[in-house]
């Protein structure tokens, strides 16, 4: 890998580092827009094809980074907007040039633009997300993933999974395990004591026995365990109005959700130009915008010749991970 640097005397932190993404997707576009408007006040480093970037900035008119790290060339041929393996395993060189970076210190944080899995998958490497590859990068790190905005805070006990999937693999031992890894990342970001809302799975978490077993059997008994330890859990609470009550009632600092969808829909209706992927559990900080590749809108002009695709969520990931990672701030882990 190489890289190229200018100058950053006003720079008083370590570099943030950003991947690429889907080289066809969004990605490059909103990573250039990004360092555009941040450039002049944050370290900035973009992972990538340099010679990629620097076509997209002119496509756009837009300024190349000051920094960027060459993580392997996009194969030529590659389209806009169509899902392509060669792209899919560009994404994938620049993800793990960039973990590797944040696990040496090299970078203070890691944002990831969006990747398409489909892709990454086709180019043969079977992960369902970022959150797993970088679990895996880590040593196996036990991770999971917090979807944050300005007004709530939801944290998955299972993630990319298929719902029958995703309750069969529900245990104590697990739902346990995510109070604490919660519990620990919210104190490392400056909550002294999180007040944390443990969803049911069941409607009306199960209503004592009457719509399933598993608040008793399983999710009660990892909140008890979390509390005997100390922590600020509490529930099962019910799922259609815990979300509220962690908004706005602003009666907890996060919410444990059972599932993906149990949580990221709260946080999604309240618009995808804020909410903030973070992953909690790494050895480093780890953020990513809330959404997804948009191969509908890359590669398009816009009617300002300046692209269609909202930068606005990569730059409120960006700004997190400022935050999560400046000295005296401790990585997430």
């Amino acid at each position: 890998m190489s890289a190229h640097t200018g100058p950053r005397s006003a720079v008083k932190h370590g570099p943030i580092g950003i991947t690429l993404g889907d080289p066809v997707g969004i990605g490059p576009e909103i990573v250039l827009k990004s360092c555009a408007l941040l450039g002049h006040e944050l370290a900035l480093t973009v992972i990538g094809d340099p010679h990629w970037l620097a076509a997209e900035a002119r496509r756009l008119s837009l300024p190349l980074p000051d920094s960027i790290i060459d993580s392997g060339p996009v194969p030529r041929g590659v389209q806009p907007g169509r899902i392509d393996a060669r792209a899919g395993q560009a994404a994938w060189q620049a993800i793990v040039a960039g973990a590797r970076l944040a696990i040496g210190r090299e970078l203070r944080a890691l944002v990831t633009a969006p990747i398409s899995k489909a892709a990454m998958q086709q180019a043969g490497h079977d992960y369902p997300g970022h959150t797993e590859l970088l679990a895996e990068l880590a040593g196996g790190a036990d991770v999971r993933m917090m979807l944050a905005n300005d007004s709530l805070r939801v944290v998955l006990v299972t993630i990319h999974l298929a719902l029958r999937d995703a309750i069969a693999r529900l245990e104590p031992g697990l739902i346990l395990r995510t109070i604490r890894i919660t519990d620990r990342a919210l104190r490392q970001a400056g909550v002294a004591r999180p007040r944390i809302a443990v969803a049911g799975l069941n409607p009306h978490a199960g209503e004592n026995g009457l719509f399933g077993r598993e608040e008793i059997e399983l999710i009660a008994p990892a909140i008890e365990q979390a509390r005997a330890g100390g922590i600020d859990a509490s529930g099962p609470h019910a799922p259609d109005t815990v979300f509220m009550r962690a908004r706005g009632l602003r009666e907890f600092d996060v919410v444990v959700a059972m599932y993906h969808d149990q949580g990221l829909i709260p946080v999604k209706y309240l618009g995808l130009d804020e909410g903030v992927n973070i992953t909690i559990g790494l050895p480093f900080v780890r953020t990513s915008p809330d959404h997804g590749t948009a191969f509908d809108r890359a590669g398009q002009p816009g009617p300002d010749g300046r692209g269609l695709a909202d930068p606005a969520s990569l730059i409120a990931a960006i700004r997190m991970a400022d935050r999560l990672s400046r000295p005296g701030s401790q990585p997430a882990a």
